[in-house]
């Protein structure tokens, strides 16, 4: 924080984006140390890097970087997205604690075409994953950017306490019977 400040003369934007997933599987057979690390750094990070900066003086906007998956159940990643739920929960807890000087919101992208991902979009698995998403494409880096960039500037200036879901429809998708 101090580094930052001393080099551009304050603190207006902090964004929380940072994730991990040590396992894939079944939610209830997750053990403790990797339970622990998912929770350190997708939710406990969250909370402790927004209060450094709140401390350090932050004054402007706070965006942190869910994913749908807190939304959502899904097979396999389901201890990963009980952190990004919370992280949702936290980030309207902030913009309640926070406000009027400080505006807190979320991002909740779907699948983006990053390394951190690749598992789930590369080759045939890819393939079908896009054929569900109804822009028919994977999102990409800057589909996340920019929707960060308009929370983080006046033209957000009304806005705190939300989750901006960027995910090219993937959550619009009907329920499993209906068509």
């Amino acid at each position: 924080m101090a580094e930052t400040i001393g080099r551009f003369g304050g603190l207006d934007i902090l964004v929380n984006n940072a994730a991990t997933n040590p396992y894939f599987g079944p939610m209830i057979d997750i053990d403790v140390p990797r339970a622990q690390k998912t929770f350190e750094v997708n939710q406990l990070a969250v909370l402790m890097w927004t209060s450094y900066a709140v401390k350090a003086g932050l004054a402007g906007s706070v965006i942190n970087v869910a994913s749908i998956g807190g939304l959502e159940v899904e097979p396999g990643i389901g201890w990963y997205n009980v952190t990004k739920a919370a992280v949702l929960h936290i980030t309207k807890q902030l913009a309640y604690e926070l406000a009027p000087d400080i505006r807190v919101n979320a991002l909740a992208p779907g699948l983006i075409k990053t390394n951190f991902a690749r598992a789930l979009w590369e080759g045939q698995a890819g393939e079908r994953v896009v054929a569900h998403i109804p822009l028919q494409r994977l999102g990409l880096p800057d589909d996340v950017a920019t929707a960060a960039l308009f929370l983080a500037s006046d033209a957000a200036s009304w806005v705190t306490g939300q989750t901006l879901v960027v995910d090219g429809g993937t959550t619009v998708q009907p329920s499993g019977g209906v068509s």
